[in-house]
């Protein structure tokens, strides 16, 4: 596995690139990702300052293992390519991600990537500057699979369940429910598909921010429902959201137990010559053992930043 393969994104914490004191809270919130918002959490009036602010928020603040991330403007605005040079040339070499938001097509994430290629190697950084990617637009979610195997930049697909309701004319509050009684979850189709497209490039999903973070028992059921159809975290947009997020994200004790018991029998029976054998009463096969390796990989990726990333 590769280091980047070894991050978690079980928690990432939107901060405004507005706000000095915010982006000053921001690397001791615990999130496992911090991502310097210039877009939907930046005024226009404030987007050139902003831009100013995570320079320093990135040069001068101790993030420890935390991964930094920009969220930059779409390309359809006036400011993205100035977002791109002036952070990257400012403090590229501190910068581990840039956010694509509304991406539509792979043909919008090649331009970052080239750019950003041009700006590496102009540059000199020594590392290459990763992608997460917004799918936000009904034409982005039609194009998930491409998208997330667009560029080997992209780290992770993101559902956006504000912008993409708007896309898809959807019928919902400011928490992103349907206005009126809907049988099942309503966002169902699009985060099965956001997975699926994650899951087939070999990168990892992210689910939609959940705006009343006053509410923290809707927000963990929010998080259960995404974790168990296979997300691997969850956007935060205030730091009381994180550490539900870096919970509900991660295999519970009981899980671990399970996975460890049922491999290392699995692996004896195998050595003998059998390909299936009974744990606990259950029948246990080559399909477990998938579930198996999910498990004991998202616990190996959690210890593996608890001690830091390379």
């Amino acid at each position: 596995m590769t280091s980047r393969d070894l991050r978690v994104r079980r928690s990432e914490l939107a901060t405004p690139a507005s706000s000095e004191k915010m982006l000053a809270k921001a690397p001791g919130t615990g999130a496992d990702l911090v991502f310097m918002d210039l877009e939907d959490a930046c005024a226009p009036s404030a987007k050139i300052q902003g831009r100013a602010n995570i320079v320093k928020a990135l040069n001068e603040y101790d993030w420890g293992d935390t991964v930094r991330a920009v969220r930059v403007n779409g390309l359809d605005t006036v400011w993205c390519h100035d977002d791109v040079i002036d952070v990257v040339t400012g403090a590229g070499h501190n910068l581990d991600v840039i956010i694509v938001p509304k991406a539509r097509s792979a043909r919008d994430v090649w331009w970052f990537d080239v750019l950003l290629g041009q700006l590496e190697a102009k540059l000199g950084l020594p590392h290459r500057i990763g992608l997460e990617v917004l799918v936000e637009e009904a034409e982005g979610l039609g194009n998930a699979f491409e998208i997330a195997k667009a560029s080997p930049r992209v780290q992770a697909i993101i559902l956006g369940a504000g912008d993409l309701s708007a896309s898809l004319r959807a019928r919902v509050d400011t928490n992103f429910r349907p206005v009126r009684p809907y049988p099942g979850d309503f966002w169902h189709y699009a985060r099965s598909t956001v997975v699926a497209a994650a899951r087939a490039a070999g990168i990892d999903a992210i689910d939609y921010p959940f705006p009343d973070f006053r509410d923290a028992e809707a927000y963990r059921r929010d998080c259960d429902t995404a974790s168990m159809l296979g997300f691997d975290g969850k956007w935060c947009i205030h730091p009381s959201q994180v550490p539900v997020a870096n919970t509900v994200f991660s295999p519970t004790p009981e899980e671990i137990e399970w996975a460890t018991t049922t491999r290392d029998a699995y692996r004896a029976a195998e050595s003998a010559g059998t390909g299936a054998i009974a744990v606990d009463g259950m029948l246990v096969d080559a399909a477990h053992m998938r579930h198996v390796d999910t498990i004991l990989s998202r616990a190996q990726r959690r210890d593996h930043d608890a001690h830091g990333h390379q």
